[in-house]
């Protein structure tokens, strides 16, 4: 069992939460429910990609906010896309710099492992271009970025 475990707070929305989470993510499942006292979804236990997380139905009392967010590490231009793609569909919000909000409220970051390793690069001049050209993006263009490297 992992030492620590996302749990994460729904309104009412956390078992269709954890249906769209796991169509998304390869080896993602459903791994366990608890009713509540109505009978419907209260608790459950999946994973994402082999990550454990925690899904409740607490009610409106709180809600996501940016403060935290769920870092996907990306190796093609198409991974990237096809997150972007999907977690932002049926009313999820793009934001800047790689984030966005699903329609749950959860935030995200789509990135590639390029953006990283252009920004590490050695040469200051060359990762300042690439960090310029991603504070204008949404959605990370591996493409953009490694023109912005060659200047």
């Amino acid at each position: 069992m992992p030492k620590i475990t996302p749990f994460l707070w729904f309104d009412n929305d956390g078992e269709e939460a954890i249906k769209f989470y796991t169509s998304i993510f390869p080896n993602s499942r459903m791994k366990d429910s608890m009713p509540g006292p109505d009978g419907g979804f209260f608790t459950g236990t999946f994973e994402l990609n082999g990550q454990e997380f925690m899904a409740l139905n607490g009610g409106p009392q709180f809600k996501f906010t940016e403060a935290i967010s769920l870092f996907v590490h990306c190796e093609t231009q198409d991974e990237v896309d096809d997150y972007w793609a999907k977690l932002t569909a049926g009313g999820g919000e793009e934001s800047q710099c790689g984030w966005l909000k699903d329609k749950y409220g959860l935030s995200w970051q789509i990135v590639p492992n390029a953006l990283g390793e252009l920004l590490g690069d050695p040469d200051r001049e060359k990762a300042g271009r690439v960090m310029q050209a991603m504070l204008k993006m949404r959605k990370i263009d591996i493409a953009k970025l490694k023109a912005a490297y060659e200047g």
